[in-house]
């Protein structure tokens, strides 16, 4: 939220300096995330006065205006379509340097000379409107800088509010903060009621449980359908950043940012027999204010007359009772709406609205006739009309009761550690407008109505903390003995499972635990997720059942970012749906695209395959300890290519997956390249076996290579399996040095060659010892696996 420190300051009595303020609130729980001017430096810009405009000779689209800009009269070419005689406009002057480095020179545009240049918001960077010249409002003096004309000496907070803080999302609440930690006193601008010129009334119901408290409302016809709201309003409107449409629709955006208070204005010509705040019917649709069509059903709110649907209550109106240029009679409506009512109603049409982030969090029960009457005040003042009485409609037994909480100042501050007395803490929670009862050992504290997170002890110990200041709690040593927690042999910690990683050149990620639906679908058909009741994006509305969506989304935006080699992993949970229950797996997931080896002389670029990450998996579980446990075997999964998948097993059970992505996948994601993933359960895939003490031979060993010719169907992995089960325990070490096709090999077949390292650890091993562990292997490689010796 942006708020004008200028506004602030009549709402406090004083300016407050900014970046002071801007530490307070900080330290205060509200954290200040930019302190900026309200508009850049502008100097050699003045108002000026379009005294005379002609066409352009040589230019349809050009004019020649006369400006005159108090002391002389310039000649000036302009393209803009409302340029007119009579209007007031920014001039910048020769010399004057505008945003983004433009500096004004005298010019010839068309054969005709140009002495300046009159700008539009967009030039001068106020706004993003460039459809024509910025009007200024007539009384502006001709000639003045325009940073003094407009008030532009200003600086803009942007605040950050957590989702409890919903008392801050207006200047009012802001100013509530400020003046904790200021000289200001909280006054406001002047209001007084508005008296009734009209009897004209509006009948409003409220349907029980629907979720509306309080409703006011309030006629007021003779509106001035093309007023303009004040340019004070509409540059106020600019700083907070909205856009300024019309006066009524200015003025209930300005109400809302001055007070928190969400508003709506209503074409009362479109309006039949009378507003009821119900519940929608099933199948019911409601065209909104951006255009969109929705289909409702009796989970949302709604405010409808006797004939149709006319808002999503809490989140947007609809089109088709909404302001237009013809608007002439309006009814101004001011609701409270129960926060549980609109929480996650407009994100399910992938909606949020200033107004929806406001009635979420909630809205003070008691502003709205407050805030009625300033709208009316000011719609009056800038578009005329003749306004009926304020009618409140309301259901006393559905507005929310101010929870009365028993507090204890010792305890209080025994948890901030400071020695705050007792009449601070009173006088804190009192400036903070809440009631406060002292008693002996306890005080019954209530809190004030726009607070709707003030429900336990500990909200007060926080308040009065955070407004007695952090930084004023002395650093005290702890008085509990810290202990180191045990250190297990029996796992593969996640930071050693990091770290490995990370020496094989791959990054860790952080990625959502909501997805995409449509996307994960992707990755897992068929399979049933959680879906999520509010998600907070349409695109967040699942939670993940693998992390490769996460992780291949994010190989996606760094390829879009011209990254040609891309390796990231993440250790993080996946939520598998068992049954009626909900089961969290840690997982350690990664992935892999883009080229095998960062670009370098010594070796060719080459695309990442399956064996490269298949290296990098081996290696991770070669920390085990228990690497012969593992076994990598060919299967069939929807995400991965159908001739590059292996279930990763541990003593046949399964613990991960690793393939290469199917292509299908990859080109409805829009990958540039080929991706490698895997994914490994934490639980039962790192656990590690404990290291014991075996005994060094003394002996030496003995080695003996064996080439054997198998169908292509066979794996290594079992011809490995095979020879380990033949061999025994004098077996020591075995590898694979060689697999060849070619010249001399049946095709269909190949030729594997391995190496057997034999020991034993009580003598030397003879040739006969050695002659008949070999003979064994080989027969029993020709009874399993129809191989033959390949002699040369």
């Amino acid at each position: 939220m942006r708020i004008s420190i200028n506004w602030l300051g009549e709402w406090l009595g004083v300016t407050p300096e900014p970046r002071e303020l801007a530490a307070r609130l900080t330290m205060a729980g509200l954290e200040i995330e930019a302190v900026e001017p309200a508009a850049p430096p502008l100097p050699g810009v003045v108002v000026g006065e379009i005294v005379e405009r002609e066409k352009h000779p040589g230019a349809d689209t050009l004019s020649v205006c006369k400006v005159s800009t108090g002391t002389e009269v310039l000649q000036i070419v302009c393209g803009a379509p409302n340029a007119r005689a009579g209007m007031k406009a920014p001039l910048a002057t020769i010399g004057a340097k505008l945003p983004g480095g433009m500096e004004i020179r005298k010019a010839k545009l068309r054969g005709v000379e140009s002495f300046g240049m009159l700008c539009s918001a967009r030039e001068l960077g106020l706004s993003e409107d460039a459809s024509g010249l910025m009007e200024l409002p007539a009384e502006a003096r001709t000639g003045a800088n325009l940073v003094d004309a407009l008030a532009l000496e200003d600086t803009v907070l942007e605040v950050n509010l957590t989702p409890n803080r919903g008392d801050c999302m207006s200047v009012l609440g802001i100013a509530r903060e400020a003046a904790l930690f200021t000289d200001g006193k909280l006054t406001g601008p002047a209001l007084h009621a508005v008296p009734a010129a009209s009897a004209d009334r509006f009948p409003v119901e409220l349907e029980k449980g629907a979720g509306c408290a309080r409703f006011a409302a309030r006629v007021i016809r003779g509106v001035r359908p093309q007023a303009q709201a004040p340019l004070w309003m509409r540059e106020r409107l600019r700083r907070a950043g909205l856009r300024p449409i019309s006066a009524i629709v200015d003025v209930t955006n300005y109400v809302m940012l001055e007070l928190g208070q969400p508003m709506h204005a209503y074409d009362l010509r479109e309006l039949e027999g009378g507003i009821v705040v119900r519940r929608a019917r099933d199948g019911e649709a409601l065209k909104l204010l951006d255009g969109r069509d929705v289909t409702l059903d009796p989970s949302v709110m709604i405010i409808a007359d006797r004939a149709k649907p006319l808002a999503l209550a809490g989140v947007m109106g609809g089109d088709h009772s909404g302001i237009t240029d013809a608007t002439t009679d309006v009814l101004l409506e001011v609701a409270f709406f129960l926060p549980d009512a609109v929480a996650g109603r407009g994100r399910r049409y992938g909606l949020v609205t200033d107004a929806s982030q406001r009635f979420e969090r909630g809205v003070d029960p008691t502003l709205q006739e407050r805030a009625i009457e300033r709208a009316t005040q000011l719609l009056l003042e800038c578009a005329g009309g003749l306004p009926g009485p304020v009618e409140v409609t309301e259901l006393r037994d559905e507005l929310p009761k101010r929870t009365v909480v028993r507090f204890r100042p010792e305890r209080a501050r025994t948890v901030i550690g400071a020695p705050v007395a007792d009449d601070e803490m009173a006088r804190i929670l009192a400036n903070l407008g809440m009631d406060v009862r002292r008693g002996g050992v306890a005080w019954d504290v209530t809190g004030p109505p726009w607070r709707f997170d003030i429900a336990i002890e500990e909200d007060l110990v926080e308040e009065i903390a955070r407004v007695y200041g952090f930084d004023r709690i002395p650093e005290t040593d702890p008085a509990v003995r810290e202990s180191l927690p045990p250190l297990t042999e029996t796992r593969v910690t996640l930071e050693t499972a990091a770290d490995l990683l990370v020496q094989r050149g791959y990054h860790e990620a952080i990625t959502y635990s909501f997805v995409d639906p449509a996307l994960q679908a992707l990755f897992c058909p068929g399979a049933r997720a959680l879906e999520l009741a509010n998600p907070i994006a349409a695109d967040l509305a699942a939670m993940r059942l693998s992390l490769w969506p996460g992780l291949a989304k994010a190989v996606l935006e760094n390829q879009r970012r011209q990254q040609p080699r891309v390796r990231l992993f993440e250790i993080g949970r996946r939520f598998d749906l068992a049954g009626a229950g909900l089961v969290e797996v840690q997982v350690v997931a990664g992935i892999a695209a883009g080229a095998a080896l960062p670009e370098q002389w010594g070796a060719k670029t080459e695309a990442v395959e399956f064996f490269d990450v298949k290296g990098d998996v081996e290696a991770l579980l070669r920390a085990t300890g228990a690497s012969g446990d593992f076994r990598f075997v060919t299967d069939q999964h929807p995400a991965l290519h159908p001739g590059q998948a292996a279930r990763i097993l541990r003593d046949g059970r399964p613990v991960g997956w690793l393939g290469r992505l199917h292509p299908e996948l990859e080109r409805r994601i829009e990958l540039t390249y080929s991706a490698v993933v895997f994914e490994i359960e934490t639980e039962s895939g790192l656990a590690a076996r404990v290291p014991q003490h075996r005994e060094i031979s003394r002996f030496p060993a003995v080695r003996r290579d064996i080439a054997v010719i198998v169908d292509e169907a066979v794996t290594v992995q079992s011809l490995l399996e095979t020879v380990r089960s033949s061999a025994g325990e004098l077996l020591t070490e075995l590898t694979v040095f060689d697999i060849y096709r070619g010249t001399g090999i049946t095709p269909g077949r190949k030729s594997v060659a391995m190496g057997l390292n034999l020991q034993d650890i009580s003598r030397t091993l003879t040739d006969v010892d050695t002659d008949a562990v070999v003979a064994r292997v080989v027969k029993d490689l020709e009874r399993e696996h129809k191989a033959t010796i390949r002699d040369k």
